[in-house]
C-alpha cells in the first residue's frame, strides 16, 4: 500500500512527524505538506501563480516535500508528481486542534482529505484536541488503530472520513463513536483591540461555545471524551429539493 501523508500545520509540525512514524507500518509513505502553517484556509488552491516545492531531509535521509501552497495543493502535487505510484490512502494530520462541527468547512486538514477523495482515493483527516503539551505520539497510536479499522471495513474508493481525538481519550482504553457532524453555529464573536496607532483590529474567538443538544454529534461525543469517526461527502447537492424545483415553470425574460 502507498500512503500519502499531509497536513495543514506545516511540514515541521509535531503531529505530522508522529503520524508519519506510525503510518510507515502500512506500506510505502510519501509526505507532501505545506511549507508553513495553513490552518483555516479551507479548500483554497493556488491557481494564478506557480507552485514551488522543496524536498526536505531528516539528516541525509529524504523525508518529504514542503509545498509553498495550501493543504489541497500539497495533495494535488503529492498524487500527481511526488508519489511514484498512485496512493491508495491519503491521511491528513495529526492536526493540533479539533476539527468538528462547522469547523470542518473551514479546516485545511479536512480539505486536504477532501482533495484526496476528489482523486477517488480513500482519505482520512485526523485531529487532536489542542493542548500546549499535546501527546501526539499517543494520538498517532489511536489514529493508526482507527485507520486500520476503517480500511478493514472495505470502504468504497474515494471514501472520506473525519477522525477527532479528545485529550481525555489519550489515557486508558478510548471509546470510539461513529457520529454525524454537528451543524450548530458557534464561535462567531470577535475581540476588538486597538493598535499603537489607534486603529481597530479584531481577533476571532471561540465564543459563544456550541449550544447544548440532546442529539449526538461529533461535538457532544468529543465532550464526553470519545474518539469520533464521521463519514463525510463533498457532494453539496440538496437532493430532496431537486424534484420540486425541476417541476417549476422558470420564467426568464429573453434578452434584447
Amino acid at each position: 500500500m502507498r500512503v500519502l501523508l499531509t497536513n495543514d500545520d506545516g511540514i515541521h509540525a509535531p503531529g505530522l512527524a508522529a503520524m508519519e512514524k506510525r503510518l510507515r507500518v502500512l506500506g510505502d509513505l510519501t509526505v507532501a505538506a505545506p511549507s508553513t502553517e495553513q490552518s483555516g484556509v479551507g479548500h483554497a488552491i493556488t491557481f494564478l501563480t506557480p507552485l514551488t516545492a522543496k524536498e526536505v531531509f531528516d539528516g541525509d535521509q529524504p523525508r518529504g516535500w514542503a509545498v509553498d501552497g495550501s493543504p489541497a495543493d500539497s495533495v494535488k502535487l503529492g498524487v500527481a508528481e511526488f508519489c511514484p505510484t498512485r496512493p491508495s490512502l491519503v491521511v491528513s494530520g495529526i492536526n493540533g486542534g479539533l476539527n468538528a462541527g462547522i469547523n470542518v468547512l473551514y479546516s485545511g486538514t479536512v480539505a486536504a482529505a477532501v482533495e484526496g477523495a476528489f482523486f477517488g482515493i480513500t482519505s482520512i483527516a485526523v485531529s487532536l484536541e489542542w493542548d500546549d503539551h499535546a501527546n501526539f505520539a499517543r494520538a498517532a497510536e489511536i489514529a493508526l488503530d482507527v485507520i486500520r479499522e476503517l480500511l478493514a471495513s472495505d470502504p468504497p474508493a474515494g471514501s472520506l472520513f473525519n477522525v477527532n481525538i479528545p485529550t481525555a481519550a489519550l489515557t486508558g482504553t478510548p471509546e470510539v463513536r461513529v457520529v454525524p457532524m454537528s451543524i450548530a453555529r458557534y464561535g462567531e464573536a470577535f475581540e476588538r483591540r486597538i493598535d499603537p496607532r489607534g486603529r481597530s483590529y479584531y481577533w476571532a474567538t471561540n465564543d459563544p461555545p456550541p449550544p447544548p443538544s440532546p442529539l449526538e454529534s461529533d461535538i457532544t461525543a468529543l465532550a464526553a471524551g470519545a474518539v469520533t469517526v464521521t463519514p463525510l461527502h463533498f457532494d453539496l447537492t440538496r437532493r430532496e429539493m431537486l424534484p420540486d424545483l425541476a417541476q417549476r415553470s422558470w420564467k426568464v425574460q429573453p434578452g434584447s
